[in-house]
C-alpha cells in the first residue's frame, strides 16, 4: 500500500521474485536509505515519514526509476507519475492515491491508510514552510499551478480539500513562517503573470477563478486584503500596481494613451467592415460580461469574509477614490501624459465601476424601500479617527469638501448615524467611482467623434486636391479610430450598462423622494404643488449624483440608443426628477446643473429626425408612449420654461455665451411638446396666465421666457448675419487669387478666420433657426400676450428687421458659396417670419403697430417679401394671405402718417422721455418721479426690475397712472384734430 501511494521503494531484487497484487509498474529506489538500513528492503509505517522525506530530496528522481513488475513494456503515464520532480505535484498525487487507499482497503488498513494521507499533508506543509531546502525548485510556483491547472479542469474539489488540510496544517504552525508569509509570494508570482494577459485570452478567466477561490477562503482573504494595501496611500497610481488594481486595468483600452503599437483590438479599422467591426465589438463585450461577473464575485467575497476583510476592502476602495480625486479636474483631460503618471488608468476606473454596479444591483430598483435606509449624511462627515470609521462603517474621505445640491441651511445641525449601512457606502463609493471614471470616458468619445469628423473631412479635400498630406491625415485617422472603436466597446458592454441604468433610475426615485421631504420607510407618490422645504437631506447629496444621472442619459443617446427603448419604467423616473428639480432652485441650487437637466429630457424623448441614407430609424415608440402618457406633463413644461428663464443670470462671467448652449437642447424639447396635447395645452394655460397678469409685481414666468427668446433671436440672427458678411468677403478674395499673395503666415491666419468664422457663423445660424421656429409655432395657438404694444413693439421690430436682410437690398451681403455648410436656411427664416406675422395678422392691434416701427417698416419690404415667397414656391393661400396683411398694414400705414403729422408739434412734456414719442398712457415712476409712457416701462422692466432713471428697485405693480397728463394730453389731441379739420386736407 505505502508503494502504491508514495511510489518509492527500497527493494530492487528481481522484479519476477516480487509476488503480489497491486504493485506499482514503476517506483523510485532509494538508493541511501535502502543501505543505512542495511538489509532492510521493505517499507513500514515506522520509516515511511523517513521515506517520503528522502524522496522529496531527491533532485533527479527519473534516474532512480526501478520496474516493479515483469511487464517491461515503455509506459510514460507511470514513468511520469512516479519520476515527478517537482514537490507539490508529487505530493497531490500522493494525496488523492491515498484518498483511494481509504476507501479501497480492508478495515485492518484503514488506519495505515488515513495515516499515509495526513503524512502527505503534513510534509506539504513542510515544504511550504522550508522551501529553500528544495533547490532549483520554485513550491510557491508550483502551488499556484496546482491551483490552476485543477481550475482549469472540470473537478477543482479534490485540490481545494487538499488545500484545505494543508492550509489548516499552516494556520496551527506559523513558528517558522507565518501564514501570511507562505501565502504572499503566491499572490506576487499570481499578480506577475496576470498582468501580461488579455481581457479575450480563455487563460485570463482560470487566474480569476483561482483569485475567487483566494477571495472565497476566510484566511487567504485576510492576506489579500493586506497585500494589496499601497505604500503611499494618498498616490493614486499606486492602486492599479496592486494586485486587484492590476487585474482591475485589464481591458480592451489602449495600455497606454496614444500607443496603439501592440494593441490586439480593431485593427486597420478603415478596411473592415461595419460587420466585422461589429462581431469584435460583440465578442469584447461577451468576454467583458465574463470579466465583470468574476470581478463582482471576488469584490463580494472579501465583503462577505469577515469584519476586518470587509473594512480593509472598504478602506481600500474609499482611499483609492481620494487619491484619484484629481482624475475629475478639467486639467485632466489636457494633460493626458502627466494624468498618466499619477492617477489610476480609465480602465481600472471602468471595471472597477462595473463590479460596483452589480453590487448595487439588489436595491437598484425604483420603488424599493431598500433604497429609502440611504442617508446622505455620510457626505457630511469630516476627518473621523481610524476606529470611529471602522465602528461607524465609514470608509470615504474628502466627501465633505464636494459641492451639494443646494448648501446647507443656516443653524441646520448635521444628524448623523452612529453607523452607516453597506447600502449608503456601496451607494457613494458605486457614484464617486462613476464621476471619476465614466464621466472622462464619455468626454473622451465625444472629443475623439468630432476630430475624427474634422479628420475625414480634411483628408477627402486632401484626396481631391492631390495633397501629398493625404497619406498622414489616413494614418492619423487610423489610429484615432482604433482608439475610438476600443473606448467605445469598453464602454457599451451592454450588462453594464443594464446596471447602470437600474441606478440611475433608481437614484432618480431615491433624489425625488428626498425633494419631496420623504423621510419615511415606504416610497411616497410625486404630486404637485410641491410644499416647501423645511428640513432637508438635500444639503449633503453631493452634485455627482445627477451629474452622474445627466452624464448617462446624455451617453446612451449619442452612442448606445437602443438601450433608452427598452427602459420604459426607468424613463419615467427620469421625468419625475426632472420635473422635480430642473426648475426648482430650492431643490437644486445650481443653475448650470439645472440647464443640464434640459439636455437630459433632450437626450431620452423620442427623437425623429430625419437620418442619413441608408441609415436605421431609430425605434421610439417605448420613449413616445412615456412621453405622451406622463402624469406631470404640465409640471414638466413649466420647468423647462423655468429653467430657460433661470439660465440668463447664472452669476458666472460667461454666462451670456453659456446660456446659448444651455438653451440649444430646449427648442426640440419645445417643439416635441407642442406637438402633444397635454403638453400644449399647459403650455398655453402659461401664457393665459401672463396675459392676464402683465402688471403683476413678479412678471409671469411666460412673459419673461418670451422676452429672453426675443432677445436671443434678435442676438443670433443679428450675429449671423455679421458673420455671413465677413464670411462672404474671405470667400471673396480668395477666389480672387489675393491670398496667394500674401505671405505663408499671413494664409495660413486667413485659412482660419475663414474656419473659425464659419463655425461661429454655423453655430448662430442654427440657434437663430430654432429661436424664430420656436416662435413660429408659439404664433400659431398663443396670440393674446402679443398684443400688449411693449411686446407687439418688440416682435414687430424683430420680424422687420430680419426681413429687411433676407429680401431687402441688404440680402446680397449673406449669399456665400454653400449656404448648407453654414446652416444658412434663407427660406426657411423667410417662411417662419411670414408664419409669425400671419399667426399674429387677426389681432387689429398688433397689425397697427406694425408701420410704427420706423427702423425697418416699409410697404416696400413686404411686397419684397411676397415675391421672395413666390420666387420659393411657398403654398398660394400663405402668399395671398401675406398679400392681403401686407394691403391692410399699408392701410395703418397711411393713417399714422396723418397721426404723426398731428403730434409733429406736441410739447415736450407730452413725449417719452426714452422713446420720443407721444405717451397715450402715461405713468409715474415713483422713486425717480419721472413720467413715461406705459409701454416703453413694462418694455424695460422684462430684462432689467429697476428704475432706468436712478437704478432703484421696480416692478410693474408700482408704477401710478398720471391721469392728469392723460387728461391733457387727451384734452390737446382732440383740439389739435379738430383744428387740422377745419383746415382741410392741404393743412
Amino acid at each position: 500500500m505505502i508503494q502504491r501511494i508514495f511510489l518509492i521503494t527500497l527493494d530492487n531484487s528481481d522484479p519476477s521474485l516480487k509476488e503480489g497484487n497491486g504493485i506499482p509498474l514503476r517506483c523510485v529506489y532509494l538508493e541511501e536509505m535502502a543501505a543505512d538500513l542495511d538489509g532492510q528492503d521493505w517499507l513500514d509505517m515506522d520509516n515511511i515519514e523517513q521515506a517520503l522525506f528522502n524522496r522529496l530530496l531527491v533532485l533527479e528522481p527519473g534516474n532512480y526509476l526501478i520496474y516493479m513488475t515483469t511487464c517491461s513494456a515503455v509506459n510514460l503515464s507511470a514513468d511520469r507519475d512516479a519520476g515527478q520532480k517537482r514537490a507539490i505535484p508529487y505530493l497531490f498525487a500522493c494525496y488523492q492515491r491515498a484518498k483511494e487507499e481509504v476507501t479501497k482497503v480492508p478495515e485492518k488498513l484503514l488506519s495505515f491508510a488515513v495515516r499515509c494521507k495526513d503524512l502527505v499533508v503534513s510534509n506539504t506543509r513542510t515544504v511550504l514552510l522550508t522551501p529553500e531546502i528544495y533547490v532549483s525548485q520554485n513550491i510557491y510556483e508550483q502551488l499556484l499551478d496546482l491551483l490552476l491547472e485543477c481550475f482549469d479542469g472540470s473537478q477543482p474539489e479534490e485540490v481545494v480539500e487538499f488545500l484545505e488540510e494543508v492550509i489548516a496544517g499552516l494556520l496551527s504552525d506559523q513558528e517558522v513562517r507565518t501564514f501570511e508569509e507562505v501565502i504572499v509570494p503566491v499572490l506576487d508570482i499570481f499578480q506577475g503573470r496576470i498582468k501580461d494577459l488579455d481581457l479575450c485570452q480563455p487563460l485570463l478567466y482560470t487566474y480569476l477563478d483561482v483569485l475567487l477561490y483566494f477571495s472565497h477562503h476566510t484566511d487567504i482573504a485576510k492576506v489579500l486584503v493586506h497585500y494589496i494595501q499601497p505604500k503611499d496611500p494618498a498616490n493614486g497610481l499606486q492602486y492599479q500596481k496592486t494586485l486587484l488594481g492590476t487585474v482591475l486595468s485589464i481591458s480592451c483600452l489602449l495600455k497606454t494613451p496614444g500607443v496603439v503599437e501592440g494593441h490586439g483590438y480593431f485593427l486597420n479599422p478603415s478596411r473592415s467592415s461595419g460587420q466585422e467591426t461589429k462581431v469584435q465589438e460583440a465578442n469584447i463585450h461577451q468576454f467583458m460580461g465574463q470579466f465583470h461577473d468574476k470581478l463582482h464575485q471576488i469584490l463580494k467575497n472579501l465583503l462577505q469574509r469577515s469584519g476586518e476583510t470587509r473594512h480593509l476592502l472598504l478602506s481600500w476602495l474609499g482611499s483609492c477614490l481620494q487619491a484619484n480625486a484629481g482624475r475629475a479636474k478639467i486639467w485632466a483631460n489636457q494633460m493626458p501624459e502627466i494624468f498618466s503618471q499619477m492617477y489610476a488608468s480609465d480602465a481600472f476606473f471602468l471595471n472597477l465601476g462595473a463590479a460596483l454596479l452589480k453590487l448595487c444591483q439588489p436595491f437598484c430598483k425604483p420603488r424599493s424601500n431598500k433604497l429609502l435606509t440611504f442617508n446622505p449624511t455620510y457626505c457630511a462627515l469630516k476627518e473621523l479617527s481610524e476606529e470611529e470609521r471602522r465602528i461607524r462603517n465609514v470608509h470615504i474621505t474628502g466627501l465633505d469638501k464636494e459641492t451639494c445640491l443646494i448648501p446647507v441651511p443656516p443653524q441646520q445641525p448635521v444628524e448623523s448615524a452612529q453607523s452607516y449601512s453597506l447600502l449608503t457606502e456601496n451607494l457613494i463609493l458605486t457614484q464617486l467611482t462613476l464621476h471619476l471614471g465614466f464621466h472622462r470616458l464619455h468626454e473622451q468619445m465625444v472629443k475623439m467623434n468630432q476630430t475624427l469628423h474634422r479628420l475625414q473631412v480634411t483628408w477627402q479635400e486632401s484626396q481631391r486636391t492631390g495633397n501629398p498630406m493625404s497619406e498622414q491625415l489616413l494614418e492619423q485617422f487610423e489610429r484615432l479610430m482604433i482608439v475610438y472603436l476600443s473606448t467605445k466597446a469598453a464602454s457599451t458592454q451592454p450588462a453594464m450598462l443594464q446596471c447602470c441604468l437600474n441606478l440611475q433610475a433608481s437614484t432618480a426615485a431615491l433624489l425625488v423622494q428626498l425633494g419631496v421631504g420623504n423621510q419615511g420607510p415606504e416610497h411616497v407618490a410625486l404630486s404637485f404643488p410641491l410644499s416647501s422645504l423645511r428640513k432637508t437631506v438635500l444639503c449633503y447629496v453631493p452634485e455627482f449624483f445627477a451629474e452622474n444621472l445627466g452624464d448617462f442619459f446624455i451617453f446612451l443617446r449619442r452612442f448606445a440608443e437602443d438601450v433608452l427603448e427598452s427602459s420604459a419604467e426607468s424613463l419615467e423616473q427620469i421625468l419625475n426628477f426632472v420635473t422635480v428639480f430642473m426648475g426648482n432652485m430650492e431643490r437644486m441650487k445650481n443653475p448650470h446643473l439645472r440647464a443640464k437637466l434640459a439636455e437630459v429630457l433632450e437626450a431620452v424623448m423620442p427623437h425623429m429626425e430625419p437620418v442619413a441614407h441608408g441609415a436605421v430609424q431609430p425605434i421610439v415608440f417605448q420613449r413616445e408612449r412615456v412621453f405622451c402618457s406622463y402624469r406631470h406633463a404640465p409640471q414638466l413644461a413649466e420647468a423647462l420654461i423655468a429653467v430657460f428663464v433661470d439660465i440668463e443670470f447664472t452669476g458666472d462671467p460667461h454666462q451670456f455665451e453659456q446660456k446659448f448652449n444651455y438653451r440649444r437642447p430646449m427648442y426640440p424639447i419645445l417643439k416635441f411638446m407642442w406637438g402633444k396635447d397635454n403638453y400644449r395645452e399647459s403650455i398655453k394655460h402659461l401664457a393665459h396666465y401672463a396675459s392676464e397678469n402683465l402688471e403683476a409685481m413678479n412678471p409671469p414666468l411666460f412673459l419673461r421666457f418670451l422676452n429672453l427668446l426675443m432677445n436671443d433671436a434678435t442676438f443670433l440672427l443679428d450675429e449671423a448675419i455679421q458673420y455671413l458678411s465677413k464670411i462672404k468677403v474671405l470667400q471673396l478674395e480668395r477666389d480672387r487669387g489675393e491670398w496667394e499673395e500674401l505671405a505663408p503666415d499671413a494664409q495660413k491666419e486667413k485659412e482660419s478666420s475663414l474656419q473659425m468664422l464659419g463655425q461661429l457663423g454655423r453655430f448662430h445660424n442654427i440657434m437663430s433657426n430654432e429661436t424664430i421656429g420656436t416662435l413660429a409655432f408659439i404664433t400659431s395657438e398663443i396670440k393674446e400676450i402679443f398684443v400688449p404694444p411693449f411686446l407687439a413693439e418688440r416682435v414687430i421690430s424683430l420680424l422687420n428687421y430680419f426681413l429687411q436682410h433676407l429680401v431687402g437690398p441688404k440680402m446680397g451681403a449673406l449669399k456665400v458659396k454653400d449656404f448648407s455648410e453654414f446652416d444658412f436656411k434663407p427660406q426657411q427664416l423667410v417662411s417662419d417670419i411670414c408664419t409669425i406675422y400671419l399667426n399674429l395678422g387677426d389681432e387689429e392691434n398688433f397689425c397697427a403697430r406694425v408701420p410704427k416701427d420706423g427702423r425697418s417698416y416699409s410697404p416696400t419690404l413686404f411686397s419684397q417679401t411676397v415675391r421672395v415667397l413666390k420666387k420659393i414656391n411657398k403654398p398660394g393661400d400663405m402668399i395671398l394671405a401675406f398679400g392681403l396683411l401686407a394691403d391692410k398694414i399699408k392701410s395703418h400705414a397711411d393713417r399714422q402718417l396723418q397721426d404723426e403729422e398731428t403730434y409733429a408739434d406736441a410739447p415736450d412734456e407730452f413725449l417719452d422721455p426714452i422713446m420720443s414719442t407721444l405717451m397715450l398712457d402715461p405713468v409715474l415712476l415713483p422713486s425717480s418721479n419721472v413720467t413715461v409712457d406705459r409701454s416703453t416701462i413694462a418694455r424695460h422692466l422684462l430684462s432689467d426690475q429697476t428704475d432706468p432713471f436712478n437704478r432703484s428697485p421696480l416692478t410693474m405693480d408700482q408704477v401710478r397712472p398720471n391721469q392728469e397728463l392723460k387728461q391733457q394730453i387727451l384734452q390737446w389731441l382732440d383740439t389739435h384734430m379738430q383744428e387740422r379739420m377745419q383746415l382741410g386736407p392741404s393743412g
